[in-house]
Protein backbone atom coordinates (compact mmCIF):
# COMPACT_ATOMS: atom_id res chain seq x y z
CA UNK A 1 0.00 0.00 0.00
CA UNK A 2 2.97 2.27 0.93
CA UNK A 3 4.81 2.09 -2.50
CA UNK A 4 1.33 2.28 -4.37
CA UNK A 5 0.41 5.55 -2.28
CA UNK A 6 4.40 6.58 -2.81
CA UNK A 7 3.98 5.96 -7.00
CA UNK A 8 0.63 7.99 -6.95
CA UNK A 9 2.28 10.80 -5.05
CA UNK A 10 5.10 10.76 -7.54
CA UNK A 11 3.03 10.78 -10.48
CA UNK A 12 1.08 13.75 -9.14
CA UNK A 13 4.31 15.60 -8.25
CA UNK A 14 5.58 14.94 -12.28
CA UNK A 15 2.13 16.30 -13.23
CA UNK A 16 2.29 19.55 -11.12
CA UNK A 17 5.74 20.47 -11.54
CA UNK A 18 5.51 19.65 -15.53
CA UNK A 19 2.55 21.89 -15.35
CA UNK A 20 4.85 24.95 -13.73
CA UNK A 21 7.66 24.29 -16.47
CA UNK A 22 9.95 22.42 -13.59
CA UNK A 23 10.53 19.65 -15.11
CA UNK A 24 11.02 19.13 -19.32
CA UNK A 25 8.66 16.51 -21.42
CA UNK A 26 11.37 13.85 -21.33
CA UNK A 27 11.64 13.73 -17.25
CA UNK A 28 8.30 13.72 -16.98
CA UNK A 29 8.12 10.82 -19.36
CA UNK A 30 10.59 9.14 -16.87
CA UNK A 31 8.83 9.81 -13.51
CA UNK A 32 5.19 9.14 -15.25
CA UNK A 33 7.35 5.10 -16.22
CA UNK A 34 8.92 4.59 -12.52
CA UNK A 35 5.41 5.75 -11.38
CA UNK A 36 3.75 3.70 -13.45
CA UNK A 37 5.98 0.46 -13.21
CA UNK A 38 5.35 0.55 -9.39
CA UNK A 39 1.67 0.64 -9.72
CA UNK A 40 1.80 -2.50 -11.72
CA UNK A 41 4.05 -4.59 -9.24
CA UNK A 42 1.47 -3.38 -6.66
CA UNK A 43 -1.59 -4.79 -8.56
CA UNK A 44 -2.11 -8.03 -7.15
CA UNK A 45 -3.91 -11.54 -8.57
CA UNK A 46 -7.80 -9.82 -8.53
CA UNK A 47 -7.20 -6.00 -7.87
CA UNK A 48 -10.42 -3.72 -7.32
CA UNK A 49 -11.84 -2.22 -10.60
CA UNK A 50 -10.46 1.74 -9.05
CA UNK A 51 -7.22 0.32 -9.30
CA UNK A 52 -7.64 -1.26 -12.95
CA UNK A 53 -8.58 2.26 -14.61
CA UNK A 54 -5.69 3.73 -12.42
CA UNK A 55 -3.80 1.39 -14.02
CA UNK A 56 -5.27 2.00 -17.71
CA UNK A 57 -5.36 5.79 -17.23
CA UNK A 58 -1.14 5.79 -16.10
CA UNK A 59 -0.36 3.00 -18.57
CA UNK A 60 -1.56 4.98 -21.70
CA UNK A 61 -0.28 8.49 -20.44
CA UNK A 62 3.31 6.84 -20.62
CA UNK A 63 3.00 4.65 -23.58
CA UNK A 64 1.65 8.22 -25.18
CA UNK A 65 4.51 10.18 -23.11
CA UNK A 66 6.79 8.30 -24.79
CA UNK A 67 5.41 8.56 -28.48
CA UNK A 68 5.62 12.29 -28.10
CA UNK A 69 8.88 12.25 -27.07
CA UNK A 70 10.13 10.42 -30.15
CA UNK A 71 10.54 6.79 -28.22
CA UNK A 72 7.95 4.84 -29.45
CA UNK A 73 9.58 1.63 -28.73
CA UNK A 74 9.73 2.07 -25.41
CA UNK A 75 5.89 3.32 -25.62
CA UNK A 76 4.89 -0.17 -26.63
CA UNK A 77 5.00 -2.10 -23.34
CA UNK A 78 3.24 0.55 -21.64
CA UNK A 79 0.07 0.21 -24.44
CA UNK A 80 0.19 -3.49 -23.94
CA UNK A 81 -0.77 -3.08 -20.35
CA UNK A 82 -3.25 -0.71 -20.76
CA UNK A 83 -4.99 -2.75 -23.51
CA UNK A 84 -4.59 -5.91 -20.89
CA UNK A 85 -6.11 -3.80 -18.15
CA UNK A 86 -9.03 -2.74 -20.28
CA UNK A 87 -9.70 -6.27 -21.61
CA UNK A 88 -10.10 -7.37 -17.52
CA UNK A 89 -12.16 -4.27 -16.59
CA UNK A 90 -14.61 -4.94 -19.34
CA UNK A 91 -14.79 -8.77 -17.73
CA UNK A 92 -15.53 -7.59 -14.57
CA UNK A 93 -17.99 -5.07 -15.86
CA UNK A 94 -19.81 -7.79 -17.47
CA UNK A 95 -19.64 -9.98 -14.54
CA UNK A 96 -21.08 -7.22 -11.90
CA UNK A 97 -24.40 -6.43 -11.62
CA UNK A 98 -24.62 -2.62 -10.52
CA UNK A 99 -27.73 -1.80 -12.83
CA UNK A 100 -28.07 -1.69 -16.57
CA UNK A 101 -27.68 1.81 -17.01
CA UNK A 102 -24.83 2.32 -14.41
CA UNK A 103 -22.78 -0.94 -15.99
CA UNK A 104 -23.75 0.96 -19.74
CA UNK A 105 -21.92 4.55 -18.69
CA UNK A 106 -19.06 2.35 -17.56
CA UNK A 107 -18.50 0.25 -20.97
CA UNK A 108 -19.06 3.28 -22.86
CA UNK A 109 -15.47 4.77 -20.86
CA UNK A 110 -13.92 1.28 -21.42
CA UNK A 111 -14.87 1.66 -25.48
CA UNK A 112 -13.66 5.13 -25.06
CA UNK A 113 -10.06 3.96 -23.51
CA UNK A 114 -9.87 1.05 -25.99
CA UNK A 115 -10.04 3.28 -28.84
CA UNK A 116 -7.50 5.93 -27.14
CA UNK A 117 -5.04 2.86 -26.87
CA UNK A 118 -5.39 1.68 -30.64
CA UNK A 119 -4.78 5.45 -31.82
CA UNK A 120 -1.78 5.21 -29.92
CA UNK A 121 -0.07 2.01 -31.21
CA UNK A 122 -1.16 2.97 -34.73
CA UNK A 123 0.79 6.44 -33.75
CA UNK A 124 3.75 4.36 -32.63
CA UNK A 125 3.50 1.72 -35.45
CA UNK A 126 3.86 4.34 -37.75
CA UNK A 127 6.90 6.25 -35.89
CA UNK A 128 8.78 2.71 -35.98
CA UNK A 129 7.88 2.00 -39.82
CA UNK A 130 5.63 -0.84 -39.31
CA UNK A 131 2.65 -0.07 -41.07
CA UNK A 132 0.95 -3.31 -41.49
CA UNK A 133 0.23 -2.76 -37.52
CA UNK A 134 -0.90 0.65 -37.74
CA UNK A 135 -3.38 -0.30 -40.76
CA UNK A 136 -4.68 -2.70 -38.31
CA UNK A 137 -4.98 -0.81 -35.06
CA UNK A 138 -6.94 2.01 -37.35
CA UNK A 139 -9.32 -0.34 -38.99
CA UNK A 140 -10.27 -1.62 -35.91
CA UNK A 141 -10.66 2.62 -34.84
CA UNK A 142 -12.98 2.48 -37.72
CA UNK A 143 -15.03 -0.63 -36.66
CA UNK A 144 -15.59 1.23 -33.68
CA UNK A 145 -17.22 4.65 -34.76
CA UNK A 146 -20.58 3.80 -35.08
CA UNK A 147 -20.31 3.55 -31.00
CA UNK A 148 -18.14 6.02 -30.90
CA UNK A 149 -19.32 8.49 -33.77
CA UNK A 150 -17.42 11.97 -31.73
CA UNK A 151 -13.94 10.51 -32.48
CA UNK A 152 -14.63 10.55 -36.29
CA UNK A 153 -12.77 13.70 -36.28
CA UNK A 154 -9.90 12.90 -34.08
CA UNK A 155 -9.49 9.51 -36.60
CA UNK A 156 -9.87 11.66 -40.03
CA UNK A 157 -7.06 13.85 -38.81
CA UNK A 158 -4.85 11.46 -37.24
CA UNK A 159 -4.77 9.34 -40.75
CA UNK A 160 -3.97 12.67 -42.02
CA UNK A 161 -1.10 13.37 -40.30
CA UNK A 162 0.25 9.80 -40.81
CA UNK A 163 0.06 10.66 -44.13
CA UNK A 164 2.11 13.71 -43.97
CA UNK A 165 4.63 11.70 -42.11
CA UNK A 166 5.03 9.17 -44.76
CA UNK A 167 5.09 12.35 -47.35
CA UNK A 168 7.68 13.72 -46.01
CA UNK A 169 9.56 10.15 -45.81
CA UNK A 170 8.68 10.06 -49.45
CA UNK A 171 7.02 6.92 -48.86
CA UNK A 172 4.00 7.85 -51.10
CA UNK A 173 2.24 4.45 -51.65
CA UNK A 174 1.55 4.67 -47.40
CA UNK A 175 1.10 8.40 -47.71
CA UNK A 176 -1.99 7.86 -49.71
CA UNK A 177 -3.44 4.78 -48.49
CA UNK A 178 -3.38 7.08 -44.87
CA UNK A 179 -4.85 10.43 -46.85
CA UNK A 180 -7.66 8.21 -48.78
CA UNK A 181 -8.16 6.82 -45.38
CA UNK A 182 -8.41 10.74 -43.96
CA UNK A 183 -10.92 11.68 -46.59
CA UNK A 184 -12.74 8.39 -46.05
CA UNK A 185 -13.33 8.56 -42.26
CA UNK A 186 -14.42 12.32 -42.68
CA UNK A 187 -17.83 11.55 -44.97
CA UNK A 188 -18.46 8.81 -42.19
CA UNK A 189 -20.48 11.07 -40.03
CA UNK A 190 -21.20 14.82 -41.32
CA UNK A 191 -22.21 15.65 -38.01
CA UNK A 192 -18.74 15.07 -36.19
CA UNK A 193 -17.04 15.74 -40.05
CA UNK A 194 -14.00 17.65 -39.65
CA UNK A 195 -15.40 20.07 -42.60
CA UNK A 196 -14.83 21.17 -45.91
CA UNK A 197 -11.69 23.04 -45.98
CA UNK A 198 -9.88 20.22 -43.91
CA UNK A 199 -11.45 17.71 -46.27
CA UNK A 200 -9.76 19.83 -49.38
CA UNK A 201 -6.23 19.92 -47.38
CA UNK A 202 -6.39 16.32 -46.91
CA UNK A 203 -7.17 15.59 -50.88
CA UNK A 204 -4.78 18.16 -52.11
CA UNK A 205 -1.58 16.56 -50.75
CA UNK A 206 -2.97 13.06 -51.82
CA UNK A 207 -2.94 14.65 -55.58
CA UNK A 208 0.24 15.97 -54.77
CA UNK A 209 1.41 12.61 -53.48
CA UNK A 210 0.28 10.77 -56.39
CA UNK A 211 1.88 13.69 -58.43
CA UNK A 212 5.59 12.95 -56.71
CA UNK A 213 4.96 9.11 -56.67
CA UNK A 214 4.73 8.73 -60.72
CA UNK A 215 2.80 11.57 -62.50
CA UNK A 216 2.27 9.58 -65.44
CA UNK A 217 1.38 6.48 -63.99
CA UNK A 218 -1.38 7.71 -60.92
CA UNK A 219 -2.29 11.19 -63.30
CA UNK A 220 -5.97 9.93 -63.08
CA UNK A 221 -5.93 9.80 -59.43
CA UNK A 222 -4.01 13.11 -59.07
CA UNK A 223 -6.56 14.77 -61.48
CA UNK A 224 -9.37 13.03 -59.22
CA UNK A 225 -8.04 14.03 -56.34
CA UNK A 226 -7.42 17.47 -57.25
CA UNK A 227 -10.87 17.74 -58.86
CA UNK A 228 -12.62 16.50 -55.54
CA UNK A 229 -10.43 19.02 -53.38
CA UNK A 230 -11.88 21.70 -55.71
CA UNK A 231 -15.26 20.99 -55.41
CA UNK A 232 -15.02 20.53 -51.37
CA UNK A 233 -13.24 23.91 -51.11
CA UNK A 234 -12.26 26.57 -53.71
CA UNK A 235 -8.51 27.54 -52.89
CA UNK A 236 -5.46 29.07 -55.09
CA UNK A 237 -3.28 26.27 -53.81
CA UNK A 238 -5.96 23.20 -55.29
CA UNK A 239 -6.58 25.67 -58.76
CA UNK A 240 -2.58 25.95 -58.84
CA UNK A 241 -1.65 22.17 -58.04
CA UNK A 242 -4.39 21.21 -61.05
CA UNK A 243 -2.76 23.25 -63.66
CA UNK A 244 0.77 21.79 -62.43
CA UNK A 245 -0.33 18.46 -62.99
CA UNK A 246 -1.80 18.88 -66.27
CA UNK A 247 1.45 20.58 -67.69
CA UNK A 248 3.19 17.58 -66.24
CA UNK A 249 1.14 15.29 -68.20
CA UNK A 250 1.92 16.71 -71.39
CA UNK A 251 -2.06 18.09 -71.44
CA UNK A 252 -2.96 20.00 -74.34
CA UNK A 253 -3.49 23.83 -74.47
CA UNK A 254 -6.89 23.75 -74.53
CA UNK A 255 -7.15 21.74 -71.72
CA UNK A 256 -4.62 23.94 -69.46
CA UNK A 257 -6.68 26.89 -71.02
CA UNK A 258 -9.76 25.01 -69.27
CA UNK A 259 -8.04 24.80 -66.26
CA UNK A 260 -7.24 28.34 -66.05
CA UNK A 261 -10.97 29.75 -66.53
CA UNK A 262 -12.15 27.74 -63.80
CA UNK A 263 -10.43 30.04 -61.87
CA UNK A 264 -10.70 33.56 -63.44
CA UNK A 265 -13.92 33.32 -62.45
CA UNK A 266 -12.91 33.57 -58.52
CA UNK A 267 -10.93 36.11 -56.61
CA UNK A 268 -7.42 35.29 -56.86
CA UNK A 269 -4.75 37.83 -55.58
CA UNK A 270 -2.14 38.51 -57.80
CA UNK A 271 0.89 37.28 -56.86
CA UNK A 272 -1.09 33.73 -57.15
CA UNK A 273 -2.15 34.96 -60.84
CA UNK A 274 1.35 36.03 -61.35
CA UNK A 275 2.72 32.81 -59.82
CA UNK A 276 0.33 30.51 -62.14
CA UNK A 277 1.54 32.49 -65.56
CA UNK A 278 5.49 32.35 -64.52
CA UNK A 279 4.90 28.26 -64.59
CA UNK A 280 3.13 28.14 -67.67
CA UNK A 281 6.12 30.41 -69.29
CA UNK A 282 8.67 27.86 -67.47
CA UNK A 283 6.72 24.99 -69.14
CA UNK A 284 6.88 26.44 -72.32
CA UNK A 285 3.55 27.25 -72.66
CA UNK A 286 3.71 30.90 -74.16
CA UNK A 287 0.73 30.81 -76.41
CA UNK A 288 -1.59 30.34 -72.86
CA UNK A 289 0.71 32.06 -70.53
CA UNK A 290 0.87 35.26 -72.22
CA UNK A 291 -2.76 35.65 -73.31
CA UNK A 292 -3.14 35.33 -69.33
CA UNK A 293 -0.47 37.98 -68.53
CA UNK A 294 -2.48 40.31 -70.87
CA UNK A 295 -5.69 39.83 -69.37
CA UNK A 296 -4.40 40.44 -65.97
CA UNK A 297 -3.96 44.46 -66.20
CA UNK A 298 -7.69 44.89 -66.59
CA UNK A 299 -8.70 42.34 -64.08
CA UNK A 300 -5.91 44.65 -61.09
CA UNK A 301 -6.37 47.42 -62.83
CA UNK A 302 -7.04 49.18 -59.54
CA UNK A 303 -4.15 47.28 -57.61
CA UNK A 304 -0.47 49.33 -57.22
CA UNK A 305 1.11 46.46 -58.06
CA UNK A 306 0.56 46.66 -61.38
CA UNK A 307 3.33 47.15 -62.57
CA UNK A 308 4.35 43.44 -61.43
CA UNK A 309 2.66 42.18 -64.59
CA UNK A 310 4.80 44.10 -66.90
CA UNK A 311 8.19 43.39 -65.14
CA UNK A 312 7.09 39.63 -65.63
CA UNK A 313 5.86 39.98 -69.29
CA UNK A 314 9.65 41.83 -69.95
CA UNK A 315 11.41 39.01 -68.11
CA UNK A 316 9.63 36.27 -69.67
CA UNK A 317 9.96 37.92 -73.60
CA UNK A 318 13.81 38.59 -73.13
CA UNK A 319 13.66 34.70 -71.99
CA UNK A 320 12.41 34.00 -75.20
CA UNK A 321 14.89 36.81 -76.93
CA UNK A 322 11.52 38.43 -78.05
CA UNK A 323 13.42 41.93 -77.65
CA UNK A 324 11.84 44.03 -79.46
CA UNK A 325 8.56 43.73 -77.66
CA UNK A 326 10.21 43.68 -74.40
CA UNK A 327 11.45 47.45 -75.88
CA UNK A 328 7.97 48.21 -76.22
CA UNK A 329 6.92 47.22 -72.42
CA UNK A 330 9.36 48.94 -70.99
CA UNK A 331 8.68 52.22 -73.46
CA UNK A 332 5.20 51.94 -71.50
CA UNK A 333 6.81 52.11 -68.66
CA UNK A 334 8.89 54.80 -68.97
CA UNK A 335 5.84 56.76 -70.44
CA UNK A 336 3.76 55.67 -67.28
CA UNK A 337 6.50 56.87 -64.87
CA UNK A 338 5.78 60.35 -66.21
CA UNK A 339 2.41 60.80 -66.82
CA UNK A 340 1.23 59.54 -63.11
CA UNK A 341 1.00 55.75 -63.38
CA UNK A 342 4.67 54.91 -61.46
CA UNK A 343 5.98 51.46 -60.47
CA UNK A 344 6.49 51.19 -56.78
CA UNK A 345 9.76 51.34 -55.32
CA UNK A 346 10.17 47.38 -54.62
CA UNK A 347 9.03 46.97 -58.65
CA UNK A 348 11.15 49.55 -60.00
CA UNK A 349 14.43 48.04 -58.67
CA UNK A 350 13.92 44.70 -60.40
CA UNK A 351 12.88 46.55 -63.49
CA UNK A 352 16.71 48.13 -63.09
CA UNK A 353 18.40 44.68 -62.25
CA UNK A 354 16.17 43.41 -65.45
CA UNK A 355 17.57 46.30 -67.90
CA UNK A 356 20.97 46.43 -65.96
CA UNK A 357 21.41 42.22 -67.02
CA UNK A 358 20.56 42.80 -70.22
CA UNK A 359 22.93 45.31 -71.08
CA UNK A 360 26.01 43.32 -69.99
CA UNK A 361 24.69 40.32 -71.80
CA UNK A 362 24.94 42.65 -74.52
CA UNK A 363 28.30 44.25 -73.83
CA UNK A 364 29.96 40.63 -73.05
CA UNK A 365 28.76 40.22 -76.57
CA UNK A 366 30.42 43.18 -78.16
CA UNK A 367 27.06 44.91 -78.68
CA UNK A 368 27.82 47.77 -77.08
CA UNK A 369 25.53 50.66 -79.01
CA UNK A 370 22.78 47.64 -77.94
CA UNK A 371 24.38 47.57 -74.26
CA UNK A 372 24.14 51.62 -74.15
CA UNK A 373 20.05 51.50 -75.89
CA UNK A 374 19.34 49.73 -72.13
CA UNK A 375 21.31 51.38 -69.63
CA UNK A 376 19.69 54.42 -71.17
CA UNK A 377 16.24 52.99 -70.07
CA UNK A 378 17.80 52.69 -66.70
CA UNK A 379 18.77 56.40 -67.24
CA UNK A 380 15.18 57.23 -68.00
CA UNK A 381 13.99 56.92 -64.25
CA UNK A 382 16.36 59.32 -62.57
CA UNK A 383 15.81 63.13 -62.23
CA UNK A 384 17.98 65.22 -63.55
CA UNK A 385 20.88 66.47 -60.78
CA UNK A 386 19.35 63.47 -58.35
CA UNK A 387 22.57 61.64 -56.28
CA UNK A 388 22.57 58.21 -56.18
CA UNK A 389 25.25 55.47 -55.76
CA UNK A 390 23.44 53.33 -58.35
CA UNK A 391 23.51 55.95 -60.96
CA UNK A 392 27.02 56.67 -60.79
CA UNK A 393 27.81 52.73 -61.61
CA UNK A 394 25.44 52.86 -64.66
CA UNK A 395 27.52 55.97 -65.63
CA UNK A 396 30.66 53.96 -65.40
CA UNK A 397 28.95 51.11 -66.95
CA UNK A 398 27.81 53.42 -70.12
CA UNK A 399 31.45 55.62 -70.31
CA UNK A 400 32.76 51.86 -70.52
CA UNK A 401 30.77 50.97 -73.64
CA UNK A 402 31.56 54.57 -75.02
CA UNK A 403 35.05 54.01 -74.81
CA UNK A 404 34.62 50.56 -76.52
CA UNK A 405 32.86 52.68 -79.62
CA UNK A 406 36.21 54.98 -79.18
CA UNK A 407 33.27 58.09 -78.31
CA UNK A 408 35.59 59.66 -75.54
CA UNK A 409 33.56 62.96 -75.60
CA UNK A 410 30.43 60.72 -74.21
CA UNK A 411 32.32 58.95 -72.25
CA UNK A 412 33.99 62.03 -70.48
CA UNK A 413 30.28 63.15 -69.81
CA UNK A 414 29.13 60.04 -68.62
CA UNK A 415 32.59 59.79 -65.81
CA UNK A 416 31.59 63.19 -65.34
CA UNK A 417 27.86 62.51 -64.34
CA UNK A 418 29.60 59.24 -62.32
CA UNK A 419 32.20 61.93 -60.27
CA UNK A 420 29.26 64.71 -59.26
CA UNK A 421 26.86 61.36 -58.06
CA UNK A 422 30.33 59.51 -56.17
CA UNK A 423 33.39 60.99 -56.44
CA UNK A 424 35.26 59.28 -53.87
CA UNK A 425 34.75 55.94 -55.17
CA UNK A 426 37.74 53.91 -56.52
CA UNK A 427 35.70 52.84 -59.59
CA UNK A 428 35.01 56.29 -60.37
CA UNK A 429 38.61 57.21 -60.29
CA UNK A 430 39.60 54.08 -62.30
CA UNK A 431 37.24 55.02 -65.07
CA UNK A 432 38.34 59.07 -64.76
CA UNK A 433 41.93 56.96 -65.04
CA UNK A 434 40.89 54.92 -68.22
CA UNK A 435 40.16 58.19 -70.55
CA UNK A 436 43.11 59.79 -69.40
CA UNK A 437 45.24 57.02 -70.48
CA UNK A 438 43.20 56.83 -73.89
CA UNK A 439 43.66 60.36 -74.01
CA UNK A 440 47.51 60.14 -73.26
CA UNK A 441 46.83 62.64 -70.50
CA UNK A 442 50.27 61.43 -68.43
CA UNK A 443 49.60 64.07 -65.53
CA UNK A 444 45.62 63.25 -65.08
CA UNK A 445 46.60 59.20 -65.14
CA UNK A 446 48.87 59.54 -62.86
CA UNK A 447 46.92 61.55 -60.51
CA UNK A 448 43.93 59.40 -60.74
CA UNK A 449 46.42 56.32 -59.67
CA UNK A 450 47.78 58.50 -56.68
CA UNK A 451 44.03 58.59 -56.05
CA UNK A 452 43.05 55.13 -56.57
CA UNK A 453 46.42 54.12 -54.19
CA UNK A 454 44.52 56.57 -51.27
CA UNK A 455 41.13 55.28 -51.47
CA UNK A 456 42.64 51.80 -51.79
CA UNK A 457 44.35 52.00 -48.24
CA UNK A 458 41.31 53.16 -46.35
CA UNK A 459 38.33 50.85 -47.29
CA UNK A 460 34.54 51.52 -47.14
CA UNK A 461 31.22 50.66 -47.64
CA UNK A 462 30.27 51.38 -50.88
CA UNK A 463 27.41 50.55 -53.71
CA UNK A 464 25.38 47.87 -53.53
CA UNK A 465 26.23 47.60 -49.72
CA UNK A 466 29.41 45.77 -50.91
CA UNK A 467 32.82 46.72 -48.93
CA UNK A 468 35.54 47.92 -51.33
CA UNK A 469 38.64 45.91 -49.40
CA UNK A 470 42.07 45.48 -50.31
CA UNK A 471 41.30 42.97 -53.17
CA UNK A 472 39.51 45.54 -55.20
CA UNK A 473 41.86 48.15 -54.53
CA UNK A 474 44.74 45.77 -55.53
CA UNK A 475 42.88 44.47 -58.37
CA UNK A 476 41.85 48.12 -59.89
CA UNK A 477 45.87 49.08 -59.55
CA UNK A 478 46.95 46.07 -61.46
CA UNK A 479 44.70 46.11 -64.07
CA UNK A 480 45.82 50.16 -64.11
CA UNK A 481 48.86 48.72 -64.43
CA UNK A 482 48.05 46.54 -67.57
CA UNK A 483 46.11 49.23 -69.18
CA UNK A 484 49.33 51.77 -69.01
CA UNK A 485 51.86 49.63 -70.41
CA UNK A 486 49.51 48.07 -73.16
CA UNK A 487 49.26 51.79 -74.64
CA UNK A 488 52.92 51.88 -73.61
CA UNK A 489 52.61 54.64 -70.93
CA UNK A 490 55.88 53.82 -69.03
CA UNK A 491 55.39 56.55 -66.47
CA UNK A 492 51.91 55.56 -65.59
CA UNK A 493 52.75 52.30 -65.64
CA UNK A 494 55.65 52.41 -62.84
CA UNK A 495 52.86 54.47 -60.99
CA UNK A 496 50.69 52.14 -60.70
CA UNK A 497 53.13 49.21 -60.21
CA UNK A 498 54.30 51.85 -57.21
CA UNK A 499 51.13 51.49 -55.53
CA UNK A 500 50.34 48.41 -56.16
CA UNK A 501 53.40 46.86 -54.63
CA UNK A 502 52.94 49.15 -51.40
CA UNK A 503 49.39 46.78 -50.88
CA UNK A 504 49.58 43.29 -52.58
CA UNK A 505 49.90 40.77 -49.78
CA UNK A 506 50.47 37.67 -52.03
CA UNK A 507 54.06 37.74 -52.13
CA UNK A 508 54.21 35.18 -55.87
CA UNK A 509 51.55 38.52 -56.80
CA UNK A 510 54.45 41.59 -55.04
CA UNK A 511 57.25 39.54 -56.85
CA UNK A 512 55.86 39.36 -60.07
CA UNK A 513 55.12 43.56 -59.66
CA UNK A 514 58.63 44.12 -58.70
CA UNK A 515 60.34 42.12 -61.38
CA UNK A 516 58.25 44.32 -63.88
CA UNK A 517 59.08 47.66 -61.84
CA UNK A 518 62.71 46.80 -62.20
CA UNK A 519 62.23 46.35 -65.96
CA UNK A 520 60.36 49.36 -66.62
CA UNK A 521 62.97 51.52 -64.46
CA UNK A 522 65.70 49.95 -66.30
CA UNK A 523 63.92 50.77 -69.74
CA UNK A 524 63.43 54.13 -68.33
CA UNK A 525 67.16 55.12 -67.08
CA UNK A 526 68.75 53.75 -70.67
CA UNK A 527 66.50 56.59 -72.19
CA UNK A 528 67.10 59.33 -69.49
CA UNK A 529 70.06 62.36 -69.16
CA UNK A 530 72.22 62.07 -66.12
CA UNK A 531 70.81 64.22 -63.47
CA UNK A 532 67.94 61.65 -63.28
CA UNK A 533 69.33 58.49 -63.56
CA UNK A 534 70.46 58.91 -59.67
CA UNK A 535 67.34 59.01 -58.38
CA UNK A 536 65.33 56.35 -60.62
CA UNK A 537 68.70 53.78 -59.89
CA UNK A 538 67.78 54.85 -55.84
CA UNK A 539 64.17 53.38 -56.94
CA UNK A 540 65.04 50.41 -58.55
CA UNK A 541 67.93 49.01 -55.47
CA UNK A 542 64.56 49.64 -53.60
CA UNK A 543 63.02 47.13 -55.31
CA UNK A 544 65.77 45.00 -55.54
CA UNK A 545 65.80 44.84 -52.36
CA UNK A 546 62.23 44.64 -51.08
Amino acid sequence: VQVEEGAVSLWNWAVTKHMGSVVNDEQRAKLRFVACRLVCLCKGSDPPEGTIRRQILMSMKTGKGWIDIGKPDLADGFLEIAMSSIEKLYAKLLKGNNGEADSHVHKADVEKNLFKVLTYQAESAVAQGDFQKAVMCVQRCKDMLMKLPKETCYLSILCYNFGVETYEWKRYEQSSFWLSQSYDIGKMDMKYSVGKEMQAKVLRLLATAYFEWDCNLYLDKALKAISLANQENLHPAGFFLKVKILLKSGASDEDINSAVAEFLHHEMSLDFCLNTAKLLLEHGRESVGFDFLNSLPERFESSPDLGKITLLHIEFLLQNERELLAKQKVEEIIIGHYTGKQLLPEALNRLHIILWDRAAKHYEAKSYSEALHWYNYSVSFYTPGQIDQNLAKLQRNMASCYLRLKQVDKAKEAVKEAERCDPNSIFTKFSVYKIAVMEKDTDKAVEAVIEMGKLAEKPSQHEDKLTVDENTGTNLLSLAAQIALENEQQVVAIKALEYLSEHLQDCRQLFAALKCLVRLMLSKVMAENEEKIYEDINSMLTYLTL
